[in-house]
C-alpha cells in the first residue's frame, strides 16, 4: 500500500470500473465527482451487491480487488447479522493497527516485556456463502490468519492462552482452558482483557462457576475430563506439567471469600491493568469492572473497529474511560463526516433512514471540535459512503445508558450492583409501555447470589422513577401529556440471566468476541427466556 496516496484517490483508481461506481460516475475517477454523485447510504442500499457476490458473482460488482471473505458482524447491535465484504489486504491493515497497540501503551505503562498478556479471546465457526466463500466475525478472521497463527515471539504479546485454546470452537472449553492457564501463570500476568467489557465480565462470572473444578485441574496436574477438543487437551498438557497444590491453595483461599470484590487484583496481584472495550454500549459495565477490580486498576480501550472497518486507536491509553479519544488512521479507509446537532442528534433536514444529502458532508480536516458528527466511511473492500450505524441507534444507546446511572448510585448503598440491562416496548396493552429487564447482585455474597435476600420494593420504587427522570423529552411528553405511553415497568430477573441471554444469541450464531447485550429485545424466544427469569414487577 503506497502511503503516499490520498486514500480516496488510490480507492477511485482500484474500484472506479465496479459496478457500482459506474452507476453513479459513469467511469469517472473525479474525487469531486464522486462526493457529487455517489450517495450516503445504510446496509439496505449496498446489500443486494453483496448477496450477488455470496451467490457466485464477480467481486467486481463492487471491488477491483477479489473479495476473499464476508465478515459477519454481531447482529446484537442491529437486530440481524450483516455481511461485510473483505480483501486480502484487510488484513495487513488490521495487523498495522494492532501492531501500533504494544508501542502506544508502553510509553504509559512500561516493563510489559517483563510478564504476560492475559487476554480472553475466542472464534467462533464459520461458515460459507453459497458460491463457498468464508464467512466469519472480523476476529475469527484474524486468529485463523498466518498474521496470528505465524506470528513471531514478541515478549510484548506473550499470550497465557495457547493459540489451540483460542482457535477452540467451542466457547465453553476455550474458556475453560484460557482461564486455567491465566491461573497457573498468575504471578506473571501483567495485563488483563477481552474484546469487550461483556466478554471479561462473562469470564468472571464463569471463574465464579468453574473455580473449584480448576483448581481440582492445577491441584492434581489433570485437565477436567469434560475437557474433550484434541487442540486444548494437548496444549493444555504443557500448561498443567505437573502437580501444583500449593497453587491451587492459593487460588482457592481467594475464591472462598465471602465478597469478590477486588477478586481480579487478589488472583492476578502484578496485573497493570484491564483492556477492553469500555466505550459506548459497553460504558455502562464500568461499575462492575472497578468493582472486581476493587478500583485499582485502570480500564484501558485501545482501538476503534468494526466488521466493516478498522478505524484507529487511542493515542492516551490510561485516561478515563468517558474521555476516550479515538485518532482515526487514514490508510485503514476514505473518512466523512455527516454534522449533528448539539446533542448528537440528526438535524431536521436528515432522514434517518434514507439517503443524506450529500452536500451535507464534511471531510476530516473540516470537522470542528466539540461538535457532533456521524461517521461515514468508503472502504478498499467496496464500501461507498457508508454510515457506521444509525444516529438513533447511538442515541437510543446513550439514553439508556444514562438512565441505568441514577439507580445504580441509589443501589450502592445497599450493596447491590445493577450488572446488565435490556429493554423492549410492550404494545399488547392499551397505551403501549415500555419493560426494562434488570438483574441486580447482591455483593456480599458474589458466590451466592441466588440465595441473595431481594431488595425492598421502595428502593426499586425510586430506581424506577429515576429512570423515567432521566429519559429524553420526547418520552416524557408522551408520557405526561400526550398519555400515549403507559408506565415504565421493571422485571428484575434471576442472577445468570444474562449470561443464558448471551448463550442464547450465540446458540444461534453470535460470538462472545463480539456480544453486545441488545439494548431493544426483539426476538421472542429472548423475551421468553427473560420472562421465565423473573424474580418481581414493578410499574
Amino acid at each position: 500500500m503506497d502511503g503516499k496516496k490520498l486514500e480516496y484517490k488510490e480507492i477511485l483508481a482500484r474500484n472506479g470500473k465496479t459496478e457500482y461506481l459506474n452507476k453513479y460516475m459513469g467511469g469517472s475517477k473525479d474525487v469531486l465527482e464522486f462526493k457529487s454523485c455517489v450517495p450516503v447510504i445504510m446496509y439496505n442500499r449496498i446489500r443486494p451487491y453483496i448477496q450477488r457476490i455470496a451467490n457466485g458473482e464477480d467481486s467486481s460488482l463492487i471491488t477491483g480487488y477479489p473479495i476473499t471473505e464476508m465478515l459477519c458482524s454481531s447482529g446484537t447491535s442491529a437486530g440481524e447479522p450483516k455481511m461485510m465484504p473483505s480483501i486480502a489486504e484487510d488484513l495487513d491493515r488490521r495487523t498495522f493497527l494492532y501492531n501500533l497497540i504494544m508501542p502506544i501503551i508502553n510509553q504509559y505503562v512500561p516493563g510489559l516485556d517483563d510478564g504476560k498478556a492475559m487476554f480472553l479471546y475466542f472464534v467462533k465457526a464459520e461458515m460459507s456463502t453459497p458460491c463457498g466463500l468464508p464467512a466469519r466475525t472480523v476476529l475469527t478472521s484474524y486468529y485463523k490468519s498466518k498474521h496470528f497463527k505465524c506470528r513471531s515471539r514478541d515478549p510484548y504479546n506473550d499470550f497465557t492462552s495457547p493459540d489451540q485454546a483460542i482457535l477452540c470452537n467451542d466457547s465453553n472449553q476455550s474458556m475453560y482452558c484460557q482461564l486455567l492457564a491465566g491461573l497457573v501463570h498468575r504471578h506473571q500476568v501483567l495485563r488483563l482483557g477481552a474484546v469487550f467489557a461483556s466478554a471479561f465480565l462473562r469470564t468472571i462470572s464463569f471463574l465464579e462457576c468453574k473455580w473449584v473444578n480448576l483448581c481440582t485441574d492445577i491441584r492434581t496436574g489433570q485437565l477436567d475430563p469434560t475437557i474433550t477438543d484434541l487442540g486444548c487437551r494437548s496444549a493444555m498438557l504443557t500448561v498443567l506439567s505437573s502437580p501444583n497444590p500449593r497453587l491451587a491453595d492459593e487460588i482457592e483461599d481467594i475464591c472462598g471469600r465471602e465478597s469478590w470484590k477486588g477478586i481480579v487484583c487478589y488472583l492476578w496481584p502484578r496485573a497493570r491493568y484491564i483492556e477492553a472495550v469500555v466505550t459506548g454500549s459497553m460504558a455502562q459495565y464500568i461499575p462492575s469492572l472497578e468493582y472486581y477490580s476493587d478500583g485499582k486498576l485502570p480500564l484501558v480501550c485501545t482501538m476503534y473497529a468494526s466488521s466493516e472497518c478498522y478505524f484507529g486507536v487511542n493515542l492516551k491509553p490510561l485516561c478515563d474511560p468517558a474521555d476516550v479519544a479515538f485518532t482515526l488512521l487514514p490508510n485503514m479507509g476514505y473518512f466523512e463526516f455527516i454534522p449533528l446537532g448539539e446533542n448528537g442528534t440528526l438535524v431536521t433536514d436528515v432522514d434517518e433512514e434514507e439517503e443524506v444529502a450529500k452536500d451535507k458532508l464534511v471531510n476530516l480536516v473540516d470537522v470542528r471540535l466539540g461538535c457532533y458528527y456521524e461517521l461515514v466511511v468508503t472502504t478498499f473492500a467496496g464500501l461507498y459512503r457508508y454510515r457506521i450505524a444509525s444516529t438513533t441507534t447511538k442515541q437510543t444507546k446513550r439514553t439508556c445508558t444514562r438512565a441505568s446511572r441514577k439507580p445504580k448510585k441509589l443501589l450502592e448503598p445497599h450493596n447491590a450492583l445493577l450488572v446488565e440491562y435490556t429493554s423492549y416496548a410492550e404494545a399488547s396493552s392499551v397505551p403501549g409501555h415500555y419493560v426494562i429487564y434488570w438483574e441486580i447482585r447482591n455483593c456480599t455474597n458474589a458466590t451466592n447470589n441466588a440465595t441473595a435476600t431481594p431488595l425492598e420494593a421502595k428502593v426499586l420504587q425510586e430506581c424506577c422513577i429515576a429512570v423515567e427522570e432521566e429519559l429524553d423529552y420526547v418520552y416524557r411528553r408522551c408520557r405526561a401529556n400526550d398519555k400515549s405511553v403507559g408506565p415504565l415497568e421493571i422485571r428484575v430477573v434471576k442472577p445468570g440471566t444474562f449470561d443464558a441471554l448471551m448463550d442464547l444469541y450465540i446458540d444461534q450464531g453470535g460470538s462472545i468476541n463480539q456480544y453486545k447485550t441488545p439494548r431493544c429485545i426483539k426476538s421472542d424466544a429472548a423475551l421468553m427466556l427473560l420472562d421465565s427469569k423473573c424474580q418481581g414487577f414493578l410499574l
